[in-house]
This record gives structure tokens, C-alpha cells and sequence, in this order.
């Protein structure tokens, strides 16, 4: 019996990793292996779920949904091959990609006999909507999808929401869960037949990210952190990472979605310093410029 695939896709900072993450600490008893794909090398959401599924595997230097699908199918042979077998495995698509992709990669009849596309999920931006709504990539990301979870709705008007909900309406695109309240599993896997999917349509190819990766071994100074990352807000898209701060004990998790900035405890790990992701359209963030930023940060 071939195991079923969970696909979820959202745009950077949408939220996609605390969705898995809710999915896998739910009390459902499944066996989950979760594969996930950062942007670059400093893989910061395979950190994050590690502790939460059976086997995270982390796809690094490129997007799964475009460039990576011969390093996708060859980790589904990896998972597949552990024992016991998982019973659902969850793919966290790159922010900067198109899920096409990787629906066409899972919908080979070869590989279905093992595992198949059950159901591709796009985590929403609640807030971030009227911003995106003419967004090539993000239009591609909501038109692959059989269900939408829209995050971050708790600081909407009822008006707001309701004008979230009409737009995707328009899009024909009814099958809506807002995730302030919880979603069992069950809402995503264990349908009766598969659902028929397009695989004529090309991926949509967007260059226009650019990244920064950005490590420093020893601990840095918070006030001037936050300083530079508030000047270098407005040209990002999307920030995260591992960062140790002077006269603080543990690392801390820094995010960043848009201006929206939050630092909270990061989970336990042998490894300390600071690992960061700076990620931008490359016609605004000058990532040569942020590195020199980061870089007067450390100790002389």
C-alpha cells in the first residue's frame, strides 16, 4: 500500500513550518517523516521540526518544487526504505517556488505504486492577502492547492477576514481553514479518491530572489543587531535563523516577515553562535551590503 504525501506550499514567512509543526504535535498517533527545503544551506526549518517527526530530511541549495526534484524522489527512497515505514509523509515546499514542480514529480505512476499526492495545502498570510494578490508566484501557489490556511488572522477585522475569504470565493477556492482554531490531520489525508490534477502546466520560473547566508561562531550584541536589521527590513522578504546574544544564556530563534519581527527561545542544540537567512527581491536587497552590516557586528 503506497503511503500518502501531504504537500504544503505558501509563500516566504506564511507560516508553513508552525503549520507542520501543529500537524506533527497533534495527537493523531501517525508515524510522520517530514521533508523539508530551505533557501540555501543553513536548513533553520529542519531544526525546527526535528523534534517533532520521525525523520526530518532537509533539502539544502535549492527549491524542491523546481531544481531539486531528482534530490526529492531520491530522499522518498530514503524515507520509504526506513522501518517501520511512516504512515503519511509531509513535504515543506520552498516560499520561493511554484508546487507544479513537484506535483508533476509525485503524480509518476511509477512512484504513485509507493507514494502518492494525496493533498497540496498553501498556508496563507492572512494580513499579507491584498499584498499579494497580484503576485505571479503566489497566484500559482494558491491555483495548486486543494485546501487554503490562512495564519496569522487573530489581529484581523471580522471585515478583513471576510474580505480574505471572498477573494479566494472568486478563485473558486472554497475549501478555507483558519488556523487560530485547531485542524485535525484527518481534514487533509484519507480521502476515498485521488483528486485530478493538471500536470500539463510548466512551473512558473521566478529568479527574482536573492539570499544571503550569514554565520558567525561566538555571540553578538542584541541592541545592534536589532539596529541593523531594522534598516535592512525594508528591502527583505523574509529572515531567519539561529542567533546568540551577549550576557543571554541559549540561542535565541529570530524571524522576520516583512517588518514583522519576533526573537523567542530556539530549540535545544549542541551547536551555538549565530546561523542567519536573509532572503529579498534582488532588485532591492543588496546582499553584499547586508553581509557588510552583519559583519561589524562581530568582536574585533
Amino acid at each position: 500500500m503506497s503511503v500518502p504525501v501531504l504537500l504544503v506550499t505558501g509563500f516566504l514567512g506564511a507560516g508553513k513550518t508552525t503549520f507542520i509543526n501543529q500537524l506533527l504535535q497533534a495527537e493523531h498517533g501517525l508515524r510522520i517523516a517530514a521533508i523539508v527545503n530551505d533557501f540555501g544551506s543553513i536548513n533553520i526549518d529542519a531544526a525546527l521540526l526535528d523534534a517533532a517527526a520521525d525523520g526530518v530530511i532537509g533539502l539544502k541549495n535549492g527549491c524542491i518544487c523546481c531544481s531539486l526534484q531528482g534530490d526529492l524522489l531520491r530522499t522518498l527512497k530514503i524515507v520509504l526504505g526506513q522501518s517501520p515505514q511512516p504512515e503519511l509523509i509531509v513535504i515543506e515546499a520552498s516560499g520561493v517556488g511554484d508546487p507544479a514542480g513537484i506535483i508533476q514529480s509525485l503524480i509518476d505512476p511509477v512512484l504513485w505504486n509507493q507514494a502518492r499526492l494525496e493533498t497540496v495545502v498553501c498556508v496563507i498570510d492572512a494580513p499579507d492577502v491584498p499584498n499579494r494578490s497580484d503576485d505571479p508566484l503566489w497566484r500559482a501557489q494558491v491555483r495548486g492547492s486543494d485546501f487554503l490556511c490562512l495564519a496569522k488572522t487573530e489581529g484581523l477585522s471580522a471585515d478583513a477576514l471576510a474580505s480574505v475569504h471572498s477573494a479566494f470565493a472568486v478563485q473558486r477556492k472554497f475549501h478555507v481553514f483558519d488556523l487560530a482554531q485547531p485542524v485535525p490531520i484527518s481534514a487533509f489525508i484519507g480521502g476515498d479518491a485521488p483528486v485530478a490534477r493538471d500536470s500539463s502546466r510548466p512551473p512558473l520560473q521566478d529568479d527574482r530572489f536573492t539570499y544571503l547566508e550569514w554565520r558567525h561562531d561566538g555571540a553578538i550584541e542584541l541592541q545592534k543587531f536589532q539596529a541593523v536589521m531594522s534598516q535592512l527590513a525594508p528591502s527583505l522578504l523574509r529572515a531567519k535563523g539561529f542567533m546568540t546574544f551577549e550576557k543571554q544564556q541559549g540561542r535565541m530563534l529570530f524571524q522576520l516577515t516583512g517588518t514583522r519581527a519576533t526573537l523567542s527561545r530556539a530549540p535545544k542544540s549542541d551547536e551555538d553562535g549565530c546561523q542567519l537567512v536573509l532572503i529579498g527581491d534582488r532588485t532591492v536587497f543588496d546582499a553584499a551590503h547586508a553581509a557588510g552590516a552583519l559583519d561589524e557586528l562581530t568582536p574585533r
